[in-house]
C-alpha cells in the first residue's frame, strides 16, 4: 500500500481538479448545464461567484496539470471556505442542511493537495529541479 500511495496521490489531484474545472466552466460559460442546471453563466464580474468560477477554472486547471500546484491548491481551497462561510453556513448550522458539503469536500480535498503535494504525476515534478524536490520533501 505505501508503494501506490505516490500514484494514489496524483490520481486524487486530477480527479478532484477535473470535477472542480467542471463547475468553473459551468458558470463561466453556460456549458455542461450552466448554472444550478438552467444552462445561464454569470454575468461576466459578478462579486463574488464569477470570481469564485475563475479560480475554479484556472486554479483547478493548475491543479489538474500539477502545475504550482500547492499555491493553486491553497487557493482554490481558500476559495471553497469563503463560499462555505459566506453562502452555505448562514442558511443553517450542517453542511446536510445548508447544501454546502461539495465546498466543504473541495475545501478539505485542495487542503490535503497542498500539504501532500502534486505526486509524481505532474508538470511540478519536470518543472522543480530534482535536488530542491530532495530539500523541501
Amino acid at each position: 500500500m505505501d508503494r501506490a500511495q505516490p500514484v494514489v496521490l496524483s490520481l486524487f489531484r486530477i480527479i478532484v481538479a477535473f470535477l472542480f474545472v467542471g463547475h468553473g466552466l459551468a458558470s463561466l460559460f453556460g456549458v455542461l448545464g450552466g448554472v444550478s442546471g438552467r444552462g445561464d453563466a454569470l454575468p461576466v464580474g459578478t462579486w463574488p461567484y464569477w470570481w469564485a468560477a475563475l479560480i475554479e477554472l484556472v486554479g483547478g486547471v493548475l491543479v489538474l496539470v500539477g502545475l504550482g500546484t500547492r499555491v493553486a491548491a491553497l487557493v482554490c481551497s481558500g476559495t471553497m471556505a469563503f463560499a462555505y462561510f459566506s453562502v452555505h453556513q448562514p442558511r443553517a448550522l450542517f453542511p446536510i442542511q445548508n447544501e454546502g458539503e461539495l465546498a466543504v469536500l473541495f475545501c478539505w480535498a485542495f487542503l490535503l493537495v497542498a500539504i501532500f503535494g502534486p505526486g509524481p504525476w505532474s508538470l511540478d515534478r519536470l518543472v522543480v529541479p530534482a535536488a530542491r524536490r530532495r530539500v523541501s520533501g
